[in-house]
């Protein structure tokens, strides 16, 4: 049988072509999306005035310190925790082989709010503090996020544990996390059930994801590891392509699939612990980007995982910036707003995938 070499030279090309064509899409419409943001606002900016801000020409003081001190860290890490949590869902899929895998269906998420709860309860970092416009902060946020961000890994490590005892296998993983999440949710309960006034209201404000909690260095120390994380998932985009075509194959391929199993779950686990510490809990991202870019770009890693970061920046960034406008001057946590579109947007998902 012969085989046209340059048509397949060609068709190849065409086949990766696409693919980049995509990512520099959303690149350019993230770009767009961060000077959009920047300029929305109580106080609206033009996108020019914007840009002048960002390059320090040309503008006034009140612009630099609207853009540089209070828009600007919450975009960043709108952008960072979205693309975090999407890569790291990514990531939980490809190497579990489960559509499934997610931070928040492996009970990550549930083990946070459990340690914010035990903060708050036992901790007593609860105290609430009013505001002039009427929000709510805790007043210990290092310790609760500190808690919150010990037992996240915790579940992190006893899911791969359990992992270890059973060969780690996929199925392992998937019923590990819920049995979590399920005994965390459980836990967390129980603590509201004796907390007072005070301590409950801060439990429920903490399981708020909200981008506008982060400052400079709190976005620094997500953008270090979300950065990190993401060059170590692309040099091994294709090893997580050889466990998707199965474990036998992948060991065929001399890949060893325990190895590159259980790493890539501990820097996923570790990079949601960390931005679901700092934020709270930011639901679907995680499950719901993967889903979406697989479907529009194939499941190529060395092409899904930057695809679905961009994704889950820009899905993350157009929720929050629609959060800060529909109850302006009121922000609204940007988690109610990423559960509102999330879910139809996976249902609509789980329909044409069976059709």
């Amino acid at each position: 049988m012969h085989f046209d070499t340059g048509t397949l030279n060609a068709d190849y090309t065409r086949y990766i072509g696409r693919k980049i064509a995509f990512i520099l899409f959303g690149l350019l419409i993230l770009t767009f999306m961060i000077l959009y943001s920047l300029s929305q606002g109580a106080a609206p900016i033009a996108v020019m005035d914007v840009a002048r801000a960002l390059i320090s020409v040309g503008t006034s003081k009140r612009f630099d310190i609207i853009v540089w001190q209070i828009r600007l860290p919450q975009v960043l890490t709108a952008v960072v925790a979205g693309a975090g949590l999407s890569v790291s869902g990514a990531v939980m899929q490809s190497i579990l082989r489960n559509p499934l895998g997610s931070p928040f269906t492996l009970g990550i998420s549930h083990a946070a709010a459990f340690g914010a709860a035990f903060a708050v309860m036992i901790l007593r970092a609860g105290t609430m503090a009013s505001t002039q416009v009427g929000a709510v902060m805790i007043s210990n946020p290092y310790v609760t996020t500190g808690m919150a961000f010990i037992f996240a890994m915790l579940a992190a490590f006893f899911i791969v544990a359990m992992a270890r005892m059973r060969g780690a296998t996929s199925e392992t993983m998937i019923l590990a996390g819920v049995a979590l999440g399920a005994l965390f949710t459980a836990g967390t309960m129980f603590l509201q059930f004796f907390a007072d006034d005070v301590q409950l209201a801060a439990m429920v404000f903490w399981t708020f994801g909200d981008a506008a909690r982060a400052s400079w260095k709190e976005l620094a120390v997500m953008t270090a590891v979300t950065v990190a994380a993401t060059l170590y998932f692309l040099f091994n985009a294709w090893n997580y392509n050889a466990v998707d075509a199965g474990d036998e194959t992948a060991r065929g391929l001399g890949v060893t699939v325990e190895r590159v199993r259980l790493s890539g779950m501990l820097l996923a686990s570790l990079v949601t612990a960390v931005i679901v510490s700092f934020l709270g809990i930011i639901g679907f991202v995680g499950l719901v980007c993967p889903h979406m870019v697989r479907r529009l770009i194939g499941g190529d890693n060395r092409f899904l995982l930057p695809a679905s970061a961009l994704v889950g920046a820009i899905l993350l960034l157009v929720s929050d910036t629609a959060a800060r406008l529909m109850l302006s001057p009121h922000l609204l946590p940007v988690s109610i707003l990423t559960a509102f579109m999330g879910a139809p947007v996976f249902m609509v998902l789980i329909v044409k995938g069976r059709a």
